[in-house]
């Protein structure tokens, strides 16, 4: 995971700075030299790091922190506030034409930084807001980049327009635009070819294009597992073409972080989205207070909140259905299957769990060790070898039908015996909790975790 490593040399020195009952200046410029080393680790832009510890120390020291009532906990707070400061301090949305007006958003980026995949990511979200959106293939060199963009466009349920890859980008731009306008498209996002490294060929493509139609936004896409590389791109794309905004993606990847940090000081231009996994819906936009709190150790429980409201859409009756059924134990399989898939749909109980703050000091294999995402999913298995009939209703779970089910979802009876025998000891417990489920069992949007 993304500052992994990052977080648990910051969480150390802060661990630190809270067991001290007072806190001298060498104490700060100490600390503060273990968060330089740590920063410079996670390949931030050394004139980034070297600035933001100068910034903490003013504050730290000039402001009497030190003779303060919690003088750890104060130094702490300066810290994730000039973090914050760093990534751009105020969230920065796309900016698009007003009413309904066309807006044309131009996609950039180098080969295998994940452009054409979040060309259609950041098309779902859009459609999602109401925006009728049309995806446009002006990559004519990679080898079927074509049909990725088409296929990625029919699953986020967007348009789609290619000309193939005998015409020119400008031109396919130029016919697309033409092509949404007669639609009633409100958003073009146009994605354009990349190229191992930056050259010349690239940015004049891409300037014919700014040239032939009217870009609203120049968006670049930024691989965070480039580290520094990262910033530099980013810089060279904006002094040649001019870029509005980054999307910096794979950051749930093994990567040291540093680009998210350093962006936006070096270049001035603000990250707008990070892409968080492989799925279309893996597309978060980007908090700097959030991300600052995740770097932190701290949790980010309004990102959790948004995954809750985004992907949970429950039926007011169906929830007070199965509020009910919980209340008097009749919790069943099918009801557990549901769980699953909306835990699934939120990134796995490891993943919302790593944004609680009690779990922040964890580390990624830690919240695996402690939820095995692997045993759930045999548990999965278990429930849908079953017939539908035997998922409503327990009690016809006789030894042969377990035998049958056991070889089905491929694990050992012994496992089969044990889930199903915690099962039903979860819907007696249930049964005799009054309030579990609620009076407000129709609140739309509620979470249930498997048992």
């Amino acid at each position: 995971m993304a500052f992994e490593s990052l977080t648990d040399k910051l969480q150390n020195v802060f661990k630190n700075l809270r067991s001290k009952g007072r806190l001298t200046q060498e104490d700060v410029r100490i600390a503060l030299k273990e968060v330089r080393m740590a920063l410079l680790e996670a390949d931030v832009n050394f004139r980034v790091v070297k600035q933001f510890v100068k910034s903490v120390e003013e504050r730290a020291i000039g402001q009497d922190v030190i003779n303060g009532l919690n003088p750890g906990q104060t130094v702490i707070k300066i810290v994730r506030e000039e973090m914050i400061a760093l990534m751009g301090s105020e969230t920065t949305e796309i900016s698009l034409q007003p009413g309904k007006a066309l807006t044309v958003i131009m996609m950039c980026g180098l080969q295998g930084a994940g452009k054409t995949t979040a060309a259609a990511k950041l098309a779902g979200k859009f459609r999602q807001k109401g925006k009728k959106v049309l995806l446009t293939a002006c990559d004519v060199y990679r080898p079927a980049a074509v049909d990725q963009l088409r296929i990625n466009a029919e699953k986020q349920e967007v348009g789609f327009f290619s000309m193939g890859t005998s015409h020119r980008p400008s031109d396919i731009a130029r016919a697309a635009i033409e092509h949404a306008v007669k639609n009633g498209d409100n958003i073009v996002i146009l994605d354009t070819a990349g190229r191992l490294h930056i050259d010349v060929d690239m940015m004049t493509e891409l300037s014919e294009i700014k040239d032939s139609v009217t870009v609203h936004q120049t968006l670049l896409v930024v691989d965070a597992m480039t580290g520094q590389d990262a910033v530099n791109v980013a810089r060279e794309f904006d002094e040649k073409v001019g870029v509005d905004g980054v999307i910096l993606s794979k950051l749930d990847g093994d990567t040291r972080g540093g680009a998210a940090l350093s962006i936006k000081a070096v270049t001035g231009k603000p990250i707008l989205y990070v892409g968080m996994g492989e799925k279309l819906s893996d597309l978060e936009q980007f908090y700097p207070d959030r991300m600052a709190s995740r770097i932190l150790g701290m949790g980010d429980v309004l990102t959790l909140i948004d995954k809750v409201s985004e992907n949970i859409e429950i039926d007011a009756e169906k929830e007070k259905e199965m509020a009910a059924r919980m209340k008097k134990g009749k919790f069943d399989f099918e009801d557990y299957l549901e769980s699953m898939k909306q835990m699934r749909n939120m990134g796995g109980l490891s993943g919302l769990l790593s944004m609680m703050p009690a779990m922040g000091g964890f580390k990624t294999g830690d919240l695996e060790s402690v939820v095995d995402e692997k045993q759930m999913a045999r548990m999965e298995a278990v429930v849908l070898s079953m017939t539908p009939q035997e998922r409503r209703n327990p009690k016809l779970l006789n030894p042969s039908r377990k035998h049958r089910i056991a070889r089905g979802a491929g694990v050992d009876i012994s496992l089969v015996n044990r889930f199903i025998k915690q099962f039903e000891q979860s819907q007696k417990m249930m049964k005799q909790l009054p309030n579990l489920g609620g009076a407000r069992g129709g609140r739309k949007g509620k979470f249930r975790f498997p048992f």
